[in-house]
């Protein structure tokens, strides 16, 4: 079986679905592997390098689709409907695809997958189970995301991040706020500690409180009922009512108005990102304050934040990097790469002489993830009953 890796041509992608690595250990399982001229160059990993891992590297695009069984990609393929290249159309009937599909942000795809006939497998499904956590391109992603956003704040911020006392006189440590504490923000309580500033955390989760002490920050939250019932079974956020928003949103204002710096990481999968900072706190804040928001491209926490802009309000920069784990390409490849790794394993069966992945379909992770299937859209969120009851 042949396993494609081609080169991202979303706009603001450096990663790659497999670095030399991985690459080696699809080699030894008995996978030929194909990459695409330059697959890897944004993020650091030349051809030579996969050709030294056992790979075999493809010029274009129209050749590397037609032979592929396996698609590995970080991000949803290109449609022909998009006015650009089709990579959608190259792809075999019956062939495994495998990336961040974004269903609810582009739902016109799931009938292209499925008339195209390709198996189409969202990653960011994988649900959030013991076993499934070396899976988790969530996880993996946002982790780096908290930290980079940390870093990002700090270049637009005019001052130092830690006290520092000088014969001079003394320099105050920079106060950072989090809000949403997720992978990402609990990535990011820990980076702004390690620069020495002073941390406060707020999360809809009683859960989070725990985490964010133990990492030395100062946790922010209104008492209510509602906090019984505030995460899902998938370890996400729910979606709080209108008294608790309101609530919350006061005390957070009234916290973040003492902030230097706010970092928004908060998300609902499958809907807009819940708005936590408005005009009105944005205005509150002292000048020269920084806001990352990374959930800017599902709606952003911030009112004023704009898509890959970092804008300037009333002496407050508002940082919206689009597709901020791209901006640490290395490492973000390298650990995509092995959550990939991590979910065909386990489905793989050598045979003399040859391999083949024969995928559980009743496997709980992979039930979860699988959108297409034969033709039909089979994922119960998106299925329509009729074509959900023949599966």
């Amino acid at each position: 079986m042949k396993i494609a890796i081609p080169r991202e041509r979303r706009a603001c992608e450096k990663r790659v679905a497999a670095t030399p690595e991985t690459v080696k250990k699809y080699v030894g399982m008995g996978f030929e592997v194909l990459v695409e001229k330059d697959a890897g160059t944004a993020s650091r990993y030349m051809d030579d390098q996969y050709v030294a891992a056992g790979a075999s590297i493809i010029g274009s695009m129209q050749e590397l689709y037609s032979q592929a069984d396996i698609v590995l990609k970080v991000q949803r393929p290109l449609l022909a409907s998009e006015g650009g290249e089709d990579e959608l159309g190259c792809m075999k009937s019956g062939a495994l695809l495998l990336a961040v599909l974004s269903p609810y942000s582009a739902p016109e795809a799931l009938d292209a997958y499925a008339k195209q006939g390709v198996i189409a497998i969202a990653l960011e499904f994988v649900p959030r189970i013991t076993r499934a956590q070396s899976m988790d391109v969530l996880s993996s992603q946002s982790n780096l995301a908290g930290y980079r956003a940390v870093l990002d704040a700090a270049y637009e911020y005019g001052r130092g991040f830690p006290m520092m006392m000088t014969a001079a006189g003394t320099i105050a440590p920079a106060r950072v706020m989090v809000l949403g504490a997720g992978v990402a923000g609990l990535q990011a309580i820990a980076t702004a500690k390690r620069l020495g500033a002073i941390v406060s955390a707020t999360d809809v989760r009683p859960v989070a409180k725990e985490q964010v002490e133990s990492l030395g920050g100062k946790f922010v939250m209104v008492e209510s009922d509602e906090l019984k019932d505030a995460e899902t079974a998938g370890g996400y956020a729910k979606e709080m009512s209108d008294d608790f928003k309101r609530k919350q949103a006061a005390l957070v204002a009234e916290t973040l108005a003492k902030q230097d710096i706010a970092i928004c990481t908060a998300l609902i999968p499958g809907r807009k990102a819940p708005t936590l900072i408005t005009d009105e706190m944005v205005h509150s804040m002292k000048p020269g304050s920084i806001i990352v928001d990374l959930a800017v491209e599902q709606g952003g926490n911030c009112t004023l934040s704009k898509p890959g802009e970092v804008v300037e309000v009333n002496g407050v920069k508002i940082v919206g990097h689009f597709n901020v784990p791209s901006r640490v390409a290395t490492d973000a490849s390298a650990l995509f790469a092995k959550n990939l790794l991590n979910y065909l394993t386990p489905h793989v069966k050598a045979g003399e002489g040859s391999v083949e992945l024969a995928l559980d379909w009743a496997d709980e992770i992979v039930a979860a993830s699988v959108l297409t299937r034969a033709g039909d859209i089979v994922h119960p969120n998106f299925a329509a009953p009729a074509a959900a009851a023949n599966q």
